[in-house]
């Protein structure tokens, strides 16, 4: 874990974020040692559907992928939603992407990733209500607890978190390695 331990993580969510998407995994990250930021839209607190208030300690305007090892997108419906009508959001998203840093977006998050275009091709999945939208948007949709292609995992639920937020951390244990060898 000691790729982890040294990684910079963002996270970028508004209010209306699923509680649990964001919470465990930014928990499990921090656990591991990793250095964890939360941007939004505006700093402050933000809320989750079921009542959670976290502290963003910057905006998403203010964020930079050069700063970042990896982007964490948790879901919600509301939060993706209202992130992805936001163009420095969606602009900071296809930047990681395109940086080939890992990116990691759970239930309604690949919303986002559709939004900034990086889903054509990828092996994908997502909630049940977006498979339409990842398909149509050029994604190869499965129904797993999470698919990891490229410098991009998904995930579907809540109930998929561990299995998320362990190939998420590989996906940036794997980065490191390959920076490391380049």
């Amino acid at each position: 874990m000691t790729a982890i331990a040294d990684a910079r993580i963002l996270i970028i969510a508004t209010d209306g974020f699923e509680d649990s998407e964001l919470m465990k995994p930014r928990q499990s990250l921090i656990d591991a040692g990793a250095d964890v930021t939360l941007a939004s839209l505006e700093t402050g607190e933000i809320e989750g559907d079921n009542g959670t208030m976290i502290e963003a300690t910057q905006t998403i305007a203010d964020s930079n992928e050069g700063d970042y090892d990896a982007l964490l997108l948790p879901g919600g419906t509301k939060n993706p939603d209202k992130l992805r009508m936001d163009e420095k959001a969606v602009a900071l998203i296809k930047a990681f992407v395109d940086a080939g840093k890992p990116v990691g977006a759970i239930c309604h998050a690949p919303w986002l990733l559709i939004e900034a275009d990086v889903v054509r091709g990828k092996q994908v999945t997502g909630w049940p209500s977006i498979r339409t939208d990842l398909n149509n948007a050029g994604g190869i949709v499965h129904d797993q607890e999470s698919v990891t292609d490229g410098n991009i995992t998904t995930s579907r639920n809540p109930d998929d978190i561990p299995a998320f937020t362990k190939a998420f951390i590989g996906l940036v244990e794997k980065a490191d390695a390959r920076l490391e060898t380049a």
